[in-house]
């Protein structure tokens, strides 16, 4: 049998300049890495990282009643978000597992955009387009003529000024406005799946090139570096998000990862997968974060022991590259679950120490844009 092509994003060639490896990540040919992934990692942390994530997904959801479609298909309150900015929020099925994580921005009182993981999109767009059905709203998938460029870390703020001549100070995180790059219009956000501040710039796709070529410009004063999936994981990671996949399924509800905060009981009307979640507000294990110690990190479902007692799984891990030591992401049953719990897990057969913390590990210095 023939495997299907990957897709392959507007920047696919730009990557290939770069010196990109790729890997099939949801069906699309994506760079894992470019200098290495610690230098990116890095990048990010004390410069600036660019990536390219066109292979999410956008939906735009438009009409008189857009905001309460949304109410109704999402766990989260979206007619009450103001016009310029975006939330954080879940697709529920109606028995309370997670369909996808997304992230939703107003854009006007009728029009809001959700963005959906690479590999969900169908599923989101199916969904809402059946949730949306009975409401006087339009579902349209502009994934395929939508690009995203995200620039990430401390000197993002400054590279993105320089290319789009944006005032970013009142720029508040989870907020977004509308910007050019060299007459390209673009949607600019400061939001991000890293831990630092940064942007990210939704625009078509026949712009992509020309404005990522632009930011490498800007970008290359200020240590700037492109980076891929690779340290985009350990970034994440760090910082204590979700990967769909990993911490999130439709096995799981908010409550299991934590994100109960999300779900919106006092919102007006109903909403899909409210019933099922009233009941499942006391899960039979939650998320928690380990610290470990050497050299020697945890990995994707390896077991996590109290004593001889099987209690959780790792669902990501990684030896930090800026902390310096091993953490980890797991489920475990509630009673070994307060931070300070000494804990191990099974490391190819050997028992290693772990200590269970609060999320996230890894915080960047404060700022004022909350």
């Amino acid at each position: 049998m023939t495997k299907p092509s990957l897709k392959t994003t507007p920047l696919h060639d730009v990557h290939v300049e770069h010196g990109a490896s790729f890997t099939d990540f949801a069906g699309w040919s994506m760079p894992v890495r470019y200098s290495g992934d610690l230098a990116e990692h890095r990048a990010v942390r004390e410069a600036a990282g660019q990536f390219d994530l066109s292979h999410m997904g956008e939906i735009e959801v438009t009409g008189a009643e857009a905001a309460q479609a949304l109410d109704y298909a999402l766990v989260g309150n979206l007619s009450a978000l103001k016009v310029g900015r975006a939330r954080y929020t879940l697709l529920c099925a109606a028995d309370g597992g997670v369909l996808d994580d997304l992230v939703v921005y107003r854009l006007s009182e009728r029009r809001y955009l959700v963005v959906a993981n690479a590999g969900n999109t169908a599923v989101v767009v199916e969904a809402l387009r059946e949730r949306a059905a009975t409401f006087d709203a339009e579902v349209t998938d502009v994934s395929p003529q939508t690009a995203l460029i995200a620039v990430q870390g401390p000197a993002s703020a400054a590279i993105v000024e320089q290319v789009t001549g944006a005032e970013l100070d009142s720029l508040r995180y989870f907020a977004s406005m509308p910007a050019t790059v060299d007459g390209a219009e673009i949607l600019l956000a400061r939001t991000g799946y890293t831990g630092e501040d940064g942007f990210e710039l939704f625009l078509d796709a026949d712009s992509a090139v020309s404005v990522w070529r632009r930011i490498t410009e800007a970008g290359a004063s200020h240590g700037l570096l492109p980076a891929g999936l690779a340290c985009r994981d350990t970034l994440r990671l760090e910082a204590g998000m979700p990967l769909y996949g990993n911490e999130l399924s439709s096995e799981l509800t908010p409550f299991h990862a934590g994100l109960g905060r999300t779900v919106k009981f006092d919102k007006p009307g109903d909403f899909v997968g409210r019933s099922a979640l009233e009941d499942k507000r006391e899960p039979e294990k939650v998320l928690v974060g380990l610290r470990g110690e050497g050299r020697r990190a945890p990995r994707h479902s390896y077991r996590v022991l109290d004593g001889d007692r099987v209690v959780g799984e790792i669902t990501s891990g990684v030896l930090s590259p800026t902390l310096g030591y091993p953490i980890a992401m797991a489920y475990v049953t509630p009673e070994v679950a307060e931070p300070g719990t000494a804990l191990l897990v099974d490391i190819r057969g050997r028992s290693t120490p772990v200590e269970v913390v609060s999320l996230p590990f890894y915080h960047r210095p404060s700022t004022s844009k909350g």
